[in-house]
């Protein structure tokens, strides 16, 4: 899994403004592998649909993935006769890898791509870009299994699909419901700083692109589709689908591993509306209240199951020992990830040390409680024990909890606070893809250009009758764009919430 330093934190996002400007809005990529014979059915479609129903300038780029057919030749001729259509082509194969490159060279604020069948209905285009032109979220999918979706497909695929989507459901948490519709779009600010954690460069790409922006907490705009399946889809089920379950292994582990850096492409501080400040409320008081409560009655449940287990073997003493030791270091890991937000492997060891120091905390009073219990009544029965451990670990529960936030996880966000500068105001009109540098002053830092309205089009205008502009074919290998793009920025890394790592990650 790649660990590339992406250039920054992500700005809030704004409303694209509208505007004359020569850089098309919206960049519709075609990635093709030996489709002569259907691509230039789906080019003239998907630009007649456009130059009828989107407001803005766009282009088309065909992302010609080292065709082995005359799909070159077609390409460079549409290319030619539209003057909307730009032509890429790469000596190597890979869906993920075309995307990638064409993505990273592009200067368009939306970035989108489709499948050269056109199975999905072109009506949805506009919905999928509109909530990445208005700011709304970061990227947008259509998807063929969501209720409202009108799907035609066999039972084959159909079943494939959803087995698909359950497997990412179960090992990677996901929670957008079709990660393989070939119809999705990114703005291009994300895409610069979240295409170089990706690592896949054929059909997973799209997967682990939308795991790790949803690990991240980027919005995904979900869109529902008509969809018609290809019966001619060259696409070969078996060895997709292994290869796809090979990138699962390898995001799962990554994920689990901490070495993803997903704070490097979260959006600044404040952006969200669950992270402004509550009067009379500590920060993240509430939500750290919600996540220790389930934590700690999973805790509790697991503790009485392991207390009845150990107990058929030794003493009241021994089993509650043993139970609340296992069950601290699994309440600690909890708590840890889930009620504090602590990620990654760093600091672990010592606060499962001082977890222990709690847990001893715990251990003597629920000793003293059935210590007293068994002063009080020479045999109790085992009811009137389960009783008095319920009181003491309520006790030791809400000790636990103010330790836990003081102590093992306290909030650092005063210690740094020197260190983090806002990343967004307002009133700022910008669209820029990073903070600028403090060492610059903000009136040398230049917005972007407006963006473009599609000048005086009218429905149905014959290709010959447009203004012929010239268009040259580049030719370049994989890889060269992002590599560049990615040597040549250099912008401004600060940490975005605090609390999120430790400081020595």
């Amino acid at each position: 899994m790649r660990t590339d330093s992406s250039p920054g934190t992500l700005p809030a996002r704004e409303h694209l403004p509208a505007g004359d400007a020569g850089t098309p809005v919206l960049d519709v990529v075609i990635p093709v592998y030996n489709e002569e014979k259907d691509l230039q059915p789906c080019v003239l479609r998907l630009h007649d649909h456009l130059k009828r129903t989107f407001p803005y300038a766009f282009r088309i780029t065909i992302a010609d993935n080292a065709s082995t057919d005359t799909t070159p030749l077609v390409a460079a001729r549409l290319e030619t006769e539209i003057p909307e259509v730009s032509n890429f082509r790469l000596e190597q194969k890979g869906r993920g890898r075309a995307l990638r490159t064409v993505w990273s060279a592009s200067e368009a604020p939306i970035l989108a791509y489709m499948d050269v069948d056109l199975s999905t209905d072109l009506n949805a285009l506009l919905p999928l870009v509109a909530p990445l032109i208005s700011g709304h979220s970061d990227l947008a999918i259509g998807s063929r299994l969501a209720r409202s979706s009108r799907v035609v497909r066999g039972p084959k695929r159909e079943f494939i699909s959803r087995a698909y989507n359950l497997i990412l459901r179960g090992s990677l948490q996901a929670r957008f419901s079709d990660a393989q519709c070939g119809f999705k779009a990114i703005r291009r600010d994300v895409a610069q700083v979240l295409l170089p954690l990706v690592e896949d460069t054929g059909w997973f790409f799209d997967t682990e692109m939308l795991v790790i922006a949803e690990r991240a907490g980027l919005r995904i705009h979900e869109v529902p589709v008509d969809w018609v399946d290809d019966p001619d889809s060259t696409v070969h089920i078996v060895k997709t689908a292994t290869e796809d379950l090979k990138g699962v292994w390898r995001v799962g582990k990554a994920l689990a591993t901490g070495s993803l850096p997903l704070d490097r492409i979260t959006r600044p501080f404040g952006d969200d509306p669950r992270d402004r400040d509550i009067q009379d409320v500590p920060k993240g008081l509430a939500r750290q209240l919600v996540g220790f409560c389930v934590v700690g009655g999973l805790s509790t449940l697991f503790y009485l199951v392991l207390y009845s287990l150990f107990r058929q073997f030794g003493g009241s003493q021994v089993a509650n020992a043993l139970a609340l030791l296992v069950s601290a270091i699994a309440n600690t890991a909890a708590n840890r990830r889930l009620t504090f937000g602590v990620r990654g492997s760093g600091g672990a060891v010592r606060h499962q040390a001082q977890g222990l120091v709690v847990f001893g905390i715990g251990l003597a009073l629920t000793s003293g409680s059935l210590a007293a219990l068994n002063a009080a009544t020479s045999d109790p029965g085992h009811s009137t024990e389960l009783a008095v451990l319920i009181a003491a670990n309520l006790a030791a529960t809400v000790l636990r909890f103010l330790l836990f936030r003081a102590w093992v996880f306290p909030d650092k966000s005063d210690s740094v606070q020197s260190t983090v500068v806002a990343s967004h105001t307002p009133s700022s009109p910008t669209c820029a893809t990073a903070p600028y540098p403090q060492q610059y002053p903000q009136q040398a830092y230049q917005p972007l250009p407006p963006l473009p309205q599609r000048p005086g089009a009218r429905p149905n205008v014959p290709y010959q009758n447009v203004p012929h502009q010239n268009h040259h074919t580049t030719q370049f290998r994989a890889g060269e764009v992002a590599d560049q793009r990615r040597q040549d920025a250099t912008m401004h890394l600060q940490p975005v919430r605090p609390t999120d790592t430790e400081p020595r990650d």
